[in-house]
């Protein structure tokens, strides 16, 4: 029996894997901080993702992308790709090739990824699928206390709490086992859905407010404002810890509740209510998800959560807080470790001189050859193949040609790269796209460490051997790294040294690892980040000062701003995506998964049954939604409780069920997160008369 953690959110609940005669792994769940012994659907599952019908175990090669892939070997593969990419660098420049990652590579992957791109590739064009996910929260949350770590203090201090608000978050679907550490406090759910966390919430007495989509950041200027003519203001707090007060209190003055009502539709008295209810608890954490941060103006909205938080006097106090949920698995370390466009390892910015040489020196090179700051991922993605971006691109762990907005044309643009590499255990839709598939271990198939949603440093176990021909990400980077002329021992394959390198890389940074160890990680030790090595980890962060010179926290003053489009009569509703309890991202794995799939096999589009009615649409009927950019098609399932002006789909499926091929690729101007909470559409029924899914 092998004790690990789940592939999927970074709960990263623990799981023990015991081996049948068979030879294939049975999951129970493990008692661990997150998840305390229970697991979602998901986890229970999780195992039958390694046997899956499919999995590529030789790598893929095809020299014309009309016609079928043919298994090479390992050589003939790697070498190919090689060939193109010295080709490109030396007839284009290092910048002709990208890079994109995934959160949910290990901390080893991230590190060596970002490493092989600097060094191996010479491209400052490296992003990652993170981008969509914490960027935003990562951005207002710096400015704030001066670092980015999700949730700054253990999951289960907010058990402790009396009031809990989740804004944009709807754990109950997307992390089951976290609603065990919210069965206590009352929950304040700020969602346009009656989401399953919003249910739960009013079975228990809470609240449940319904904004519209877009209009959260207004509802926070609506709460901060009844807080200060309440008197529920921490002043002394605001005083001794925090800067900026005055110019964001001018920024909220005119959102008196009533005005905040007309914005955001949610009545007077329960933005009062709920602003009474927060501040006058003894203790309470405001929880920021996704819902609040893709948008254009996700940056400022999170940023408006935080000052509602600091005008009360929660962040950096025991038992009392602000903290943004990370949804992938990775997220948190994913980001820390040099597979953003801007960053290097340890949370350290790539365009900082001194951050600059101080990895240099790890990594044995002059300064002056690291690239500088490329395109976030968005862009990155829709630079592919034009005059001035990257010819090709090795993808690994991610699948934007389901995940990504406006999904058409960032397939369209990864069909113009004269070479694409996809390194993936399955052909997802992206890896059908490519010229090279090589075929990778998976996550209980080999060990590594995660930095879950708490920044806590965890290590999963391997619990089986890979099958024979698979080769892991490590390795796959060493053997291209070789080719391309960089020395062996710059790319470790063994994860236990990249971990060594990569503690001594992030010394003294932000988000320190050096005091991380695979024997102090086998102990037992809650290592929280930062964990200097001749220190202590740090489980509460900002207990004492925030992370700014000064040791202060910042105000930062935000105004509500309109989404990048409107409704039109052409295409009068609102969509809004989001995730389903029994699958995860862009469904690559869980849509695999049998049990999964039977309980959710087809996307569908969630819709009061008024709206479905003028739409000449019933229940279980099948419906295009079309926006600006593209049309998708689901089944209609009505809520009575839905939003007459709003219709939400889960992102999770592909092809003609993608809600990615509706969304908006407008980007947040700090964070770079591209709007996919809100896309005008038009709702119809589908061109199809049987009851079978379109294709």
């Amino acid at each position: 029996m092998t004790t690990t953690h789940c592939p999927y959110c970074a709960l990263q609940c623990a799981m023990h894997l015991e081996p049948g005669q068979d030879g294939t792994l049975t999951v129970r769940p493990a008692d661990f901080p997150t998840n305390r012994g229970g697991l979602c659907r998901k986890g229970w599952t999780a195992a039958e993702v390694l046997a899956t019908p499919g999995r590529l175990t030789r790598p893929l090669l095809r020299k014309d992308r009309s016609s079928d892939f043919d298994e090479v070997d390992w050589d003939t593969a790697l070498d190919y790709i090689t060939d193109h990419l010295t080709h490109l660098r030396t007839t284009r420049g290092p910048d002709s090739v990208a890079v994109f990652g995934s959160g949910g590579l290990t901390n080893e992957k991230s590190y060596l990824l970002g490493k092989f791109a600097r060094l191996a590739l010479g491209t400052s064009q490296i992003d990652y699928n993170g981008r969509f996910c914490m960027s935003s929260a990562a951005a207002a949350a710096t400015r704030a206390f001066g670092l980015d770590r999700g949730m700054p203090f253990p999951l289960a201090d907010v058990g402790s709490a009396e009031v809990v608000l989740l804004a944009g978050a709807n754990p109950a679907e997307t992390m089951p086992p976290m609603m065990g550490h919210l069965s206590a406090p009352h929950l304040i759910v700020v969602d346009p859905r009656r989401s399953a966390t919003a249910e739960q919430a009013l079975a228990a007495g809470g609240t449940h407010l319904a904004p519209r989509p877009g209009t959260d950041l207004a509802l926070a200027l609506g709460m901060l404002h009844t807080a200060r003519a309440d008197n529920l203001l921490d002043t002394t707090y605001i005083a001794e810890r925090t800067t900026g007060f005055d110019d964001t209190w001018r920024s909220a003055a005119a959102w008196w509740p009533e005005h905040t009502e007309h914005i955001t539709g949610v009545p007077a008295h329960r933005i009062r209510a709920a602003a009474r209810t927060l501040a006058r608890a003894n203790g309470a954490y405001i929880l920021t998800g996704r819902g609040t941060e893709q948008h254009t103006k996700g940056t400022d909205t999170v940023s408006a959560w935080i000052n509602l938080a600091l005008a009360l006097g929660l962040p950096g106090r025991p038992g009392s807080g602000y903290g943004a949920i990370t949804g992938q698995g990775n997220g948190q370390g994913g980001r820390e470790h040099g597979q953003k466009a801007d960053q290097l390892p340890g949370y350290r910015r790539i365009d900082d001189p001194r951050a600059r040489a101080d990895v240099a020196q790890v990594w044995g090179v002059e300064e002056h050859t690291l690239p500088g700051p490329g395109r976030s991922a968005a862009e990155l993605l829709d630079a592919l193949g034009t005059p001035t971006g990257p010819a090709a691109m090795l993808l690994l762990g991610s699948n934007p040609a389901v995940s990504a907005p406006d999904t058409a044309r960032v397939r369209d643009r990864m069909a113009s790269l004269e070479l694409l590499v996809v390194a993936d255990f399955v052909l997802s839709e992206s890896a059908a796209m490519a010229d090279v598939v090589l075929p990778t271990a998976q996550w209980a198939e080999e060990h590594g460490t995660m930095t879950n949603l708490e920044g806590r440093v965890l290590r999963r176990d391997a619990a089986t051997t890979p099958p024979p021909g698979v080769r892991t990400d490590l390795e796959i980077l060493n053997a291209l790294a070789t080719r391309l002329g960089q020395p062996t021992e710059r790319f470790p394959t063994d994860p236990d040294t990249v971990l060594a390198e990569l503690g001594t890389a992030t010394a003294g940074a932000p988000a320190d690892y050096s005091g991380v160890t695979p024997q102090r990680l086998a102990s037992g030790d809650a290592l929280h980040w930062p964990v200097a090595a001749s220190g202590t980890a740090t489980p509460r962060l900002f207990l004492d000062r925030f992370a700014h010179p000064d040791g202060r926290a910042r105000f930062v003053a935000v105004q509500h701003r309109p989404p990048a489009e409107d409704t039109t009569t052409e295409y009068p509703l609102i969509a809004t995506t989001g995730r389903l309890m029994g699958h995860y991202q862009s469904g690559a794995q869980t849509r695999r998964v049998a049990e999964l799939t039977e309980a959710e096999p087809h996307a569908y589009v969630e819709v009061h049954p008024d709206t479905a009615a003028r739409n000449g649409l019933r229940e279980g009927q099948w419906a295009r939604l079309t926006s600006r950019r593209g049309s998708t098609t689901a089944q209609v399932r009505t809520h009575p409780q839905a939003r007459l002006d709003t219709v939400f789909l889960p992102f999770h499926y592909a092809g003609a069920q993608a809600a990615n091929n509706l969304t908006n690729p407008a980007l947040d101007p700090t964070s770079r997160m591209p709007e996919f909470k809100i896309s005008a559409v038009r709702l119809e029924p589908a061109p199809h008369t049987h009851q079978d899914p379109p294709t």
